[in-house]
């Protein structure tokens, strides 16, 4: 884990290096996986600007293809449910996964700037960096974060996957699961000793789970690494779900035992007020 007292810095490749990388590779792939891709989205945004749909003759010459090529792209998205076919009129329209990729994202995007006020609230009140975390699958994927305020901070950017069984918000994340998810998720699982404190008994781990969702509150003992101390509790939406989980991170000489007592009221009554916004209520 770093630490940094300035802003974590980016990865930058030479711009000749990355140019002659980016040729290379667009040559070896061009006319093949890269190509057929690049004409399924030049078919979905035809088809996506045509309100009453298109049939695939006009199709193919909106895209510049001859006939047979779209057909066979066309029929695999149709399969896929990416396009549908209207069959009175043989005209394709964009598909049921469109819109519920559309509706998906657009959630999260909510939820993540209903959440970012409250990390940077948190953060600001703790000195200590925040981040709201949801599950991409099975991982662990740190979607928001507020910046503390205390000298050396943890160098941690959104878009970062965490390993569930050793971090706070990992734990609060797999206690948000029903027993068959967790148990599945567990069996498909290796347990990995990052440092001497991770748990890595599955048996122990689902104590670890239980005591979780009886207290709503889940900790990381420099677990995930030796110098690092988290408390993470869960956020839910309208229907009870835990949809992510808010927590707050920061080094072992200031997230003293004594210390995180204070911060978990805090990380609490945040991950209450933002469930609360999202329709939450225990009546």
């Amino acid at each position: 884990m770093e630490w940094s007292e300035a802003m974590p810095e980016t990865s930058v490749v030479p711009e000749d290096v990355a140019d002659g990388s980016q040729n290379a590779e667009s040559s070896r792939e061009r006319g093949g996986g890269i190509q057929s891709i690049e004409r399924a989205f030049s078919i979905l945004t035809q088809i996506s600007q045509q309100d009453d749909g298109i049939n695939l003759a006009d199709l193919s010459k909106a895209v510049g293809l001859h006939t047979s090529t779209p057909f066979h792209l066309v029929r695999t998205m149709v399969e896929r449910g990416v396009v549908r076919q209207a069959k009175d009129t043989k005209r394709y329209h964009l598909g049921r996964m469109i819109f519920s990729l559309a509706a998906s994202s657009s959630r999260e995007v909510d939820l993540i700037a209903t959440a970012t006020p409250y990390l940077e609230s948190l953060a600001q009140g703790s000195g200590e960096g925040s981040h709201f975390a949801m599950l991409s699958g099975d991982d662990v994927v740190i979607v928001a974060r507020g910046a503390g305020t205390g000298a050396f901070q943890m160098v941690e950017r959104a878009g970062g996957v965490r390993p569930a069984h050793c971090t706070g918000i990992g734990k609060v994340l797999l206690a948000g699961m029903d027993d068959a998810r967790f148990e599945a998720w567990l069996g498909g699982t290796t347990l990995k000793a990052l440092t001497a404190k991770s748990i890595t008994d599955p048996e122990k781990l689902r104590l670890e789970i239980e005591q979780v969702r009886k207290t709503g509150v889940g900790y990381d003992d420099a677990e995930y690494d030796d110098e690092v101390r988290c408390v993470a509790c869960p956020v839910r939406d309208f229907s009870g779900q835990v949809v992510g989980a808010v927590g707050v991170s920061g080094p072992i000489w200031r997230m003293t035992l004594q210390r995180m007592e204070s911060i978990t009221h805090s990380v609490r009554q945040t991950a209450v007020h933002l469930s609360k916004d999202l329709g939450y209520s225990r009546d």
